[in-house]
């Protein structure tokens, strides 16, 4: 009698683990896009408010690195600009002279021009006033040429060094440490007071309020599946129970690969499978590396 109630219950462990295992079509393990985010600027870190399991916003600012030598830098091409500024030549001003000089020319030639017409004076004479004149007006264009000349150049020079101011102002932007993208700091690589160099890593981040499940299907389950059909996500919580989550079909791999070795068992592991991708939003239960089941 002992004997057969051993089977019995033997028998129905067996059917129990069956019925357990062929209740889900596909198993995998849950994974996120990490994003490492990095320095863009070389310096000590001032400012670095991190830790790691914090939740951060797109364009939180978090920190900042040592901007003390650029603001030093900034001011001394200021000064340099202030400097080259001063030296442009005020062309009004430096033309006056001469052209009270072709005023007195000109009223010169209306003079001896009008004596001329009625042959108060020579032809000689004449001449002298109109050569005075031209050579009058053809200073004030050679200095006006000279001086347009000498403004063009100090103000490219200028130009050049407002380039360069505008340059280190991008550099004390990129000193300030904004987080891009929202989510979890997974893993911290730095800590204040130490010195970063540009793409020196600082923290990892991920966003884990939408997370996805990684399975794997046989090629006969491929005529079950299709892009955004909804299907219901398994994972552990505790010995027996189960939690379960709506999810949603976002990729199918179009090869087919080997199952991965911590798949199913050894002799499953040699079949072809094709991987899908679940997207299930997390309630916080859910982490990464955790094992999910699929029912499709």
């Amino acid at each position: 009698m002992k004997t057969i109630m051993l089977i019995a219950l033997l028998i129905a462990a067996f059917i129990s683990g069956c019925s357990t295992k062929s209740k889900f079509d596909a198993s995998g393990s849950f994974e996120a896009v990490k994003t490492i985010i990095s320095s863009n600027a070389d310096g000590t870190i001032k400012r670095f408010d991190v830790e790691e399991g914090e939740n951060l916003k797109a364009g939180q600012v978090i920190g900042y690195v040592d901007t003390l030598e650029l603001h030093l830098r900034k001011e001394q091409l200021k000064a340099q600009i202030r400097s080259t500024l001063s030296q442009v030549p005020n062309i009004p001003d430096q033309l006056a002279p001469l052209y009270v000089l072709l005023e007195t020319a000109e009223r010169e030639q209306r003079r001896v021009d009008t004596l001329a017409k009625g042959n108060a004076v020579t032809q000689k004479q004449l001449d002298d006033a109109n050569s005075n004149v031209s050579e009058i007006e053809k200073k004030i264009q050679a200095q006006k040429s000279s001086l347009e000349m000498t403004t063009d150049y100090l103000q490219k020079q200028a130009a050049s060094l407002n380039t360069e101011v505008e340059e280190v102002d991008q550099e004390i932007k990129n000193c300030v440490i904004v987080n891009p993208v929202s989510g979890t700091v997974l893993t911290k690589f730095a800590e204040q007071y130490e010195v970063a160099t540009i793409g020196k890593p600082l923290y990892e981040i991920a966003d884990l309020t939408s997370i996805v499940l990684r399975a794997y299907i046989t090629g006969d389950q491929l005529d079950r599946v299709k892009l955004n059909q909804t299907v219901s996500v398994y994972v552990d919580n505790g010995p027996k129970n189960y939690r379960e989550y709506p999810g949603t079909i976002e990729w199918i791999s179009a090869e087919a690969e080997f199952t991965p070795k911590n798949i199913l068992t050894r002799s499953e592991r040699s079949n072809l499978v094709y991987a899908i991708k679940v997207r299930v939003k997390n309630d916080g239960f859910i982490k990464l590396g955790m094992y999910g089941e699929v029912r499709l």
